[in-house]
C-alpha cells in the first residue's frame, strides 16, 4: 500500500476516534446536566415536602391543643352545671319544689300553690322568696338562659275570671310572665336572660283524673339552658352603664299561637279549683 494511502488512514483513523471520544464527552456532559437538573427538582420536592409537613405538624399542634381547650371548656361547663345543680337542692328543694337535670336542661320545677292563689296570676309572697333565692344563684352564673314556663291542670277557667283568662294558656302565660318580671324587677336578673311560655293544660306530668295529678301538674318550670342550647341570639349583650335593667324588656312571652310545635312548657300546681 502506497506511503500516502497510509498517511490519510491514519488521519481519518484519528479523526474518527477524536469525533468519538468528542460524541462521548458531549453525552457524558448530557447526562451530567439531566442528573444535575433531576437532583434539583428531587431537592425542590424534598424542601416542599419538608414544608408541608411542618405546616401539618403546624396544624396538628394547633389541633391538639384546640381539643385540649375544648376538653377543658367541657370539663369546666359540667363541673359549672353540676356545682348549680347542688346549690339549686341545697337552698330550694322541698315537697314543692323540686330539681331535674336532663340532656344538660336544669329544671326547677315549683308547684303553684306557693307561687299564686287558686285561678289567679299576681305573685304571693312567699312565691317571691323562692324567685328572689333563685335569683341568688343565677347571679353567680351570668352566661346561663333562663326559660319559664307556665303549665295548669285541665281544668277550666271559673265563669268568674274568664274575663281575665279565657282559658288556662292565658293563665299559665300569665303566671309565666309574673315569675318572669319578679326575677327580673324584683331579683335583678338581667331581663335579657329571661323567656317566658305557657303551655296550659297540654304537657301534663301526671293524671289530670285525681286530685293529686291536677296538683302536679299546676306547676312553674323555670328551665335553666346554657348559651349553646339557648341559641346564639339569646346570649346577653352588655347593657350601657346608664341603662336601668328595670326599664328593659322584661321578658320574651310567647302566646300560644306564637309558640313553634312541639316546644313544652312546665306546668302549675295546686289542686283548687281556678
Amino acid at each position: 500500500m502506497p506511503k500516502e494511502t497510509w498517511i490519510i488512514a491514519s488521519v481519518l483513523t484519528v479523526l474518527l476516534l477524536l469525533g468519538l471520544l468528542g460524541y462521548a464527552s458531549w453525552g457524558k456532559k448530557h447526562e451530567v446536566e439531566l442528573v444535575r437538573a433531576e437532583l434539583a427538582a428531587a431537592q425542590e420536592a424534598a424542601s416542599r415536602a419538608a414544608a408541608e409537613a411542618a405546616d401539618l405538624k403546624d396544624k396538628l399542634a394547633q389541633s391538639q391543643a384546640r381539643n385540649e381547650e375544648l376538653a377543658k371548656e367541657k370539663d369546666t361547663a359540667l363541673e359549672t352545671r353540676k356545682s348549680l345543680e347542688d346549690e339549686m337542692r341545697a337552698t330550694l328543694e322541698s315537697k314543692d319544689v323540686t330539681i331535674s337535670q336532663l340532656q344538660g336542661k336544669l329544671t326547677v320545677n315549683i308547684l303553684d300553690r306557693i307561687l299564686f292563689d287558686s285561678g289567679e296570676a299576681d305573685l304571693k309572697p312567699g312565691g317571691a322568696t323562692v324567685l328572689r333565692k333563685v335569683a341568688a344563684i343565677l347571679a353567680q352564673h351570668p352566661n346561663l338562659q333562663v326559660h319559664v314556663i307556665g303549665h295548669t291542670d285541665n281544668v277550666p277557667i271559673r265563669a268568674s275570671a274568664r274575663h281575665r283568662f279565657p282559658s288556662n294558656w292565658e293563665l299559665s302565660t300569665a303566671r309565666a310572665t309574673a315569675a318572669v318580671r319578679s326575677l327580673a324587677e324584683n331579683a335583678g336578673v338581667d331581663p335579657r336572660r329571661l323567656g317566658a311560655v305557657g303551655y296550659g293544660e297540654f304537657r301534663p306530668v301526671a293524671d289530670n283524673t285525681t286530685a293529686e295529678g291536677r296538683a302536679r301538674n299546676r306547676r312553674i318550670a323555670i328551665t335553666i339552658l346554657s348559651e349553646e342550647m339557648a341559641g346564639a341570639d339569646t346570649a346577653p349583650t352588655a347593657l350601657p352603664r346608664t341603662a336601668d335593667p328595670s326599664t328593659a324588656a322584661a321578658a320574651k312571652t310567647n302566646t300560644p299561637s306564637e309558640l313553634p310545635p312541639g316546644i313544652a312548657v312546665p306546668d302549675e300546681p295546686s289542686p283548687a279549683p281556678k
